[in-house]
Formats: structure tokens, sequence, C-alpha cells
């Protein structure tokens, strides 16, 4: 017992909206219902959690956990409750610490369990993920810098068996029963990422997150078992690059917060591992999250990090990677002559990159498309500033689109809406009007949420057009396909 107040408890309990008695009702309930027939909570316990700082025992923050989780919509973990016993005050967070990361070294396995587990239950249950907040981009490079800059012992990657993870679902999932992972396991989950990518890029995140997040729930279980070095290194690889998957599709679907916590997760996955150039690559993520959410000044800071720390085992092309998205961050912000510069040794990397070194996995699918397809996006969002920008969006797009051969609809549709925007800008809209219409025509069997954000971008470029038929029939035919805004702090069903 701290003595203090438990500020994160209270903050989520005031949330809830339950009294304190009510609270104690529903957690002997809870508990009774998984299994726990014992406990009896009152009044005064719970007092005591809030206002004294008292952290009761197991099962007790796995039980809140479950209640926040169901009555807020979205994931509560026990550290969001100020409830795990590390050794750690466990209060608010701070603009130096946002939401306590980065996490001890041996807690990486049992945070992924948790929140899988938990993000599981709300899918399970037909909830709806309910907004939380974003932390900003600043927080967390100065939470993680010294962190990411440091290599962990490999020894720590895991607990002692005899010092098990007590992080069953609070839901009811069973945890993974903790056993040694084979060298044909480890292929066949290695396999299941590359798969998850296709369909990703294929249909969007909408369809396929809840087999990710379940997938990368069960090696979470797994890495509860103390494997020999080279085995669990390769268990952290396939964390880290479904946690990446997951937080990508989260973001897909508009699950912000969620999004943001897997990129987290991805990046101390990747860390424990000792691929520094995957954390970074995970952070990267997070930087195109906001500067989708036009956040570019925080995607600069997360991108400063990202590059940092990746260290010097970053390929040339993973840095031309980075640059892209640090331009789309500089083009969002109007800094045009930096954007040029960027997207200039984007290029220079990308074509010094020799192919002599096998590219990991995880970015084998930056291709010369991709490359065209950022550089595009990035000429489109600066030609808002900068109307001239709009011809070289355009020459960008084309080239990306010739390319786009592979079956990833997704990012054909976000070329699409590039091009057409460029067009509008660059007065054009016969052409604009062609290539939204492709666009609209591949989004009815995509479930990415984003295309449509992109896409009303675009149709804020066709009013200057609306008194000519065809863009005023485009504007109603975007009008009956948009889907119906979201309520205020609430996003779609998974």
């Amino acid at each position: 017992m701290s003595g203090q107040p438990n500020t994160r408890l209270a903050d989520l309990f005031g949330l809830a909206g339950w009294s304190k008695g009510e609270l104690a009702r529903r957690v002997n309930r809870q508990a009774a219902a998984m299994g726990h027939l014992q406990l009896a909570t009152d009044t005064s316990r719970v007092r005591r959690w809030i206002d004294r700082g008292e952290i009761p025992r197991d099962p007790v923050p796995r039980v809140l956990a479950a209640l926040f989780t169901e009555r807020l919509g979205r994931v509560v973990t026990m550290e969001d409750l100020g409830l795990v016993r590390d050794g750690r005050r466990q209060g608010a967070g701070s603009e130096e610490h946002p939401g306590k990361v980065p996490w001890a070294p041996d807690r990486t396995a049992a945070v992924l369990t948790e929140f899988t587990g938990m993000d599981l239950m709300l899918n399970r249950r037909g909830l709806v993920g309910a907004g939380a907040a974003l932390a900003a981009g600043s927080a967390l490079s100065n939470a993680m810098h010294d962190w990411l800059h440091t290599d962990p012992a490999l020894a720590a990657d895991a607990p002692d068996l005899d010092r098990p993870l007590h992080t069953a679902d609070p839901a009811g999932h069973d945890r993974y029963e903790a056993a040694p992972v084979g060298s044909q396991e480890l292929d066949g989950l290695e396999q299941s990422v590359k798969v998850f990518r296709v369909w990703d890029a294929a249909r969007g995140g909408g369809l396929q997150r809840k087999a990710v997040v379940g997938q990368l729930n069960e090696v979470g279980g797994m890495l509860a078992y103390r494997h020999p070095p080279h085995p669990q290194r390769r268990l952290w690889g396939v964390a880290a690059n479904l946690a990446v998957l997951a937080g990508w599709m989260s973001h897909d679907i508009g699950l912000e917060p969620t999004a943001q916590r897997y990129f987290l997760i991805a990046a101390h996955a990747a860390r424990e591992g000792g691929d520094r150039p995957r954390a970074g690559e995970a952070l990267s993520r997070a930087a195109r999250q906001m500067v989708h959410l036009g956040r570019p000044d925080d995607a600069l800071h997360l991108m400063k990090l990202a590059t940092s720390g990746a260290g010097e085992q970053m390929l040339p092309r993973t840095q031309a990677m980075f640059h892209t998205i640090e331009a789309w961050a500089q083009a969002s912000m109007g800094k045009g002559q930096a954007m040029r510069r960027t997207l200039g040794r984007a290029e220079d990397l990308f074509v010094s990159d020799r192919a002599d070194t096998e590219p990991p996995d995880w970015m084998q699918t930056f291709k010369d498309e991709d490359l065209y397809g950022m550089t595009a996006l990035a000429y489109r969002t600066l030609a808002e500033f900068e109307p001239g920008a709009a011809g070289h969006a355009q020459y960008y797009a084309e080239k990306a689109l010739e390319l786009r051969v592979d079956g990833r609809e997704r990012s054909k549709i976000f070329d699409h809406l590039s091009m057409a925007s460029a067009c509008f800008i660059a007065d054009d809209p016969e052409q604009a009007d062609r290539y939204a219409r492709l666009a609209l025509m591949a989004m009815g069997s995509n479930s990415s949420h984003r295309t449509w954000d992109r896409l009303r971008q675009m149709y804020r470029l066709t009013a200057e057009y609306a008194g000519q038929p065809k863009i005023a029939e485009l504007r109603e035919e975007i009008r009956l396909a948009l889907p119906k805004p979201r309520g205020k702090g609430r996003t779609a069903r998974t």
C-alpha cells in the first residue's frame, strides 16, 4: 500500500459511473463466474484501492480489468488501472512516462498476453472500442529513448518456470500452456504472419484482425516458457510481426488508441528479440498513424526516435521508407523544401540498396511502387499548400499504379485517390473523375476505413467543380457510398 490515491484507478472509476458498493458487488459476481467463489469484496476495500493506493491480491486486478473493459468498451489492462506489483508507483501517468512505458523487460510477454486477451473479449462480446487518449509522439519519444538505445539480456526474455506469468485472460480465455516450441512450429508461425499480411494488403484490416490478435495471444503464452536463445529470438520476432499487424489493422479500422498500444508492444517485442530495426519500424507505423490523424509534429518526434533507435543494422531500403514517412509529415505542415530534401534522400538510399543482403520479411513489401506511392502522397499533401506540387503527385501516382500488380488492392485505392486529388488541384476534373470512380469501385470490397477517410479528403476538392454534371453525379455517388460518421469517441465494430 502506497498511502497515496491511485489516480489511474480513480479516473477510470469516475468514467465507469459506478458507486463503490456497486463495484464491490460486481467484483464478487465476476470473480465467482471465473471460478473464485471465495472472494468477498466490500465497499471499504474498494475505497482503500482508490483512496490509499492499496493493490489487491490476485485475482482481483484481473477481475477489475475485465469489468472496466466491458464497461468502457475498450481494452483496460491491470497497468491501466495502476494495479501491477512491480515496484513502480502506479499512480497517474505523466508526460515523461505516458501509460507507464517502457515497462520492465520481464513484463513484455505479460502485457502482450493481457492486452490481447482483453481485445479478444471485446471482439467476442461485440462491444465498440471507445475513444481513449493517444499519447503524444514527443511524450513517447522521451519515455522510450534510453530504453530503445540499450540491448536487453536475452536471459530476461521469459520468466522462470517456477514463477509463471499470471496473465490468464480475465474474460475466461484459457492461457496457453507453457511448453517448448519446436522449429516446425516456429516455421508455421512465421508462415502465418505472411498469410495475414497478404490478407490485410488485399482486403483491409477489418476482416482478419481478430485472427491476428488471437494468434498473438497464443504467442504471448508461448513466451512464458524459457527457450534457448535462437528459438526465443524467433518467437519474439513472430510476436513483433503479429503486433505490428494487429496495430496496423486496428488503425485501418479506426481503433486508434488500440493501434498505438500494439505498435508499442511490437517495439518492445522486437527489442527483446534483439531486432532494433524492427523496433524502429514498429514506431514508424505509429508515426504514419499520427500523420493520418493530423498530428505531423508528433509523427516527426516518433520518426526521430525510430531512426536513431533502429541502429546501424538498418538497411538503406529501410532508411528510405523511414524518410518517406518523414516527408509526408513535413508535407502535412506545408514544409515543401524540407519535404523535397527528405524525398531526395529517400530515393538515393532506395537506389543504393544493391540487394546483396536479404531484407527482413517485413521489408519485402516496400518495393518501387511503394516508394512512388508514398512520394505521390507527399506531393499530393503538399499541393494543399503549393498547388504546383500536384503535377509531381500525378507523375509519381501514375508510376506507382503501373507497378501495382501483386494484389495489394488497398494500396492501389490510395494511389487512385492521390491521383484523383492531384488532378482536381491541377484543374483537370475529367481525369480526376476517372480515377475517383476507379477508387470508389474497389472500396466496396475493402474493409479499410482509412480509404474512406482519404476519399472524404478528395470529396472536399470536388466542391469547386460541383456545377459540372459529371462531377455533380460523382459527388452524389460518394455521398451515398460514404459510411455514416461514427459518434464522438466511438469507433467501428470489429
